[in-house]
């Protein structure tokens, strides 16, 4: 099938700035973050009697497939807004393209939907965004604790966990397709596609992921 556009996968750990590197390129941006399962929803994964929320399985691929595919086909779709701190989805919201050939989608499970758009010929590019683990580490933290995402205990624990397996998640991403690439690259690269220009100073609509 022809699609009028195609998108972009931005995935990385969590807190390496990918939100706001995806809207530094100019182009319209769907939040995979949106795509959770709600709190209560009887699939979610468990460790130690608490919901896996680093595990893809709490995460709904095939919706954010479906959405994806919608854009790339009418360039307009009505998606998700989840909360965080709430464990669900509060309400839903337009996104449409405004007739750019290209769109982001950018999240943390990104890379598990590389083979899938790819099959389905909606995929221009998809990366991992690289960061070093101590920045990631600080960035994540402070924006959690402002965003009171979870108790600070528990924020600082998962942070400490997320971490130490950052290496593991970019071995992980890579392995699924999508391209370890530092911010200036990603950037660079996305330009290469035929994008509008890069614009330094543009400021991002959501807060970094």
């Amino acid at each position: 099938m022809t699609h009028l556009h195609r998108v972009v996968l931005l995935a990385g750990a969590s807190g390496s700035g990918k939100s706001y590197i995806a809207h530094r390129t100019g182009l319209p941006v769907l939040c995979l973050d949106d795509f959770y399962k709600d709190g209560d929803d009887p699939t979610l994964p468990r460790r130690n009697g608490l919901v896996d929320w680093d595990s893809p399985e709490a995460w709904d691929a095939g919706a954010a497939v479906a959405a994806i595919a919608l854009l790339a086909q009418q360039g307009r779709a009505e998606v998700p807004v989840y909360a965080l701190g709430a464990d669900r989805r509060v309400d839903t919201r337009t996104l449409e393209l405004t007739g750019s050939p290209l769109f982001m989608a950018e999240g943390i499970f990104a890379a598990e939907i590389v083979a899938e758009c790819r099959r389905q010929g909606l995929l221009a590019g998809a990366y991992a965004l690289r960061r070093p683990r101590g920045t990631t580490f600080l960035r994540r933290l402070a924006r959690d604790l402002a965003q009171r995402r979870k108790a600070p205990g528990l924020l600082v624990r998962r942070g400490i966990a997320l971490l130490r397996a950052e290496p593991q998640v970019l071995r992980r991403q890579a392995a699924l397709g999508a391209e370890p690439t530092r911010a200036a690259e990603v950037l660079r690269r996305v330009a290469g596609l035929g994008q509008p220009s890069v614009t330094a100073g543009r400021a991002a609509s959501r807060t970094p992921a």
